[in-house]
Order: structure tokens, then sequence, then C-alpha cells
């Protein structure tokens, strides 16, 4: 007498290659809904990824804690992303994109050279601040010495905006004669942003070694205050 053999759900496809387009449908492996929102389900494994990848670095990180934080596969997770590295420069990518998001909607044009300047000088030390995640993964990435930014295909036109708005201020405050001529946007980039994350990079062995607490709401005012005016009395003419 022939037997009802009962079918269980079908496994889920294995993760593609490092580089391998998806194809047809995801998993369905989530017993939360996300599969129905392929955008969805990516910006929260990039969400949880991100804590991941900055607590613990890229050796450090896990999928399977990534996975179980989200309530779904590995399997589901590669499939988005073909792999950990590939997984790691998403997450890359998409600090990034945060910050040039809000960057550009400070309407920067709307302002006079120098207070625009002023705005994002301050802008860019809060952001660090209220997003110590950002740096942790970007010194992960500068102690692989840029090694999986540079498979991005994005990164450099993800951070051209910040270059342009920043020459436009500068180019502005020459042309009005309040800024010195003969400065690089790219120089001066890099001076705000080296003056904005070493207050958060290094806040720690500061306050030891010093004994100060740097993270004292008065030692916060006093040192935007002062790397504003110093980037400030540095362009001006």
């Amino acid at each position: 007498m022939n037997q009802l053999v009962q079918k269980g759900p079908p496994e889920p496809p294995e993760p593609p290659e490092p580089g391998t387009p998806r194809r047809g449908r995801p998993p369905k492996v989530e017993a939360t809904g996300r599969t129905n929102d392929p955008e969805r389900t990516m910006a929260d494994i990039l969400e949880v990824a991100m804590r991941e990848f900055a607590d613990k670095g890229l050796a450090g990180a896990r999928i399977d804690v990534i996975a179980e934080a989200m309530r779904t596969s590995k399997r589901m997770i590669y499939y988005y992303f073909g792999s950990k590295e590939g997984l790691y420069i998403a997450v890359l990518e998409e600090a990034y994109r945060r910050m040039r998001a809000i960057e550009a909607d400070l309407h920067l044009e709307d302002l006079p050279p120098e207070d625009a300047l002023r705005k994002l000088v301050g802008f860019t030390l809060d952001y660090q601040r209220a997003h110590p995640e950002f740096i942790r993964l970007v010194m992960t990435e500068n102690i692989h010495r840029g090694e999986y930014l540079r498979r991005s295909s994005g990164i450099q036109e993800l951070n051209v905006p910040a270059i342009q708005g920043l020459r436009s201020v500068y180019e502005r405050g020459v042309a009005a004669g309040v800024f010195r001529a003969g400065l690089d946007p790219v120089d001066l980039h890099m001076s705000i942003s080296a003056l904005s994350v070493f207050n958060i990079a290094n806040r720690h062995t500061f306050s030891l070694i010093f004994e100060r607490d740097f993270d004292a709401p008065e030692s916060i005012v006093a040192r935007r205050d002062s790397v504003i005016e110093m980037i400030v009395r540095f362009v001006r003419r």
C-alpha cells in the first residue's frame, strides 16, 4: 500500500559566489515577512550589519550573529550580498551615503560663505559624535588599507558632492574677498575631517591620560567652538 509522503518546505538556494548577480526569488525562510519587501529587507540587514562590523571589525564580525539578530538565515544574507565581504562593502557604502545625504540638505548655498563654512564644520563635528560607528568602520577599512572599499563601484561618486559643496563655499568666499586664495578643497576637507574624527577616535585614551572628561557637555561645546574657529581662521583672508 502506497504511503503518503509529506514534504517539508523547500530548502533555500545556496548562496551565490561573491559578485554573482541574484537570480530567481529570495529564499522563503523568514517568519517576519521581510522577503515581501526586498529593499526593506536589505536595509534592515545593513542596519544590523553596520553595528556588527563597527563593533568587531571585518575579521571579528559574524554572519550568523547578524542573521540571528534579523531572525533570518545566513543564506538570505548571502542571497542579497553574495558574501561576508560583499556585505561589509555594502555597509561601508551605506555609512558614507547616510552622511552625504544629510550634507546635501544643509543648503549651504543660501548662506554667506563664512556662515556656510561654520555650518558645514559644525555639522561634521556633530555627525561624527552622533555616529561613532562611522568612524570605527572607516578606521577598520584603513587597517585594511582600503582593500575592500577599492572594490566599490560607487564610492567615489558618493563622495563627489562633499567636495563640490565645500569647493562652492570656498570659491564664493574667495570671490567675495572673505577667504584667501590658493587652498585645495580636498585638503581643506581632510583638515575638517581630521579635527572632527580625532575627538571621537581618541577620546578614551585622551580622557585617561589627561584625566579630563571629554564627553562632558561643556567640553563638547568648547571643543566644537574651537575647531570651527580654527578652520575659519585658517581659511579667512
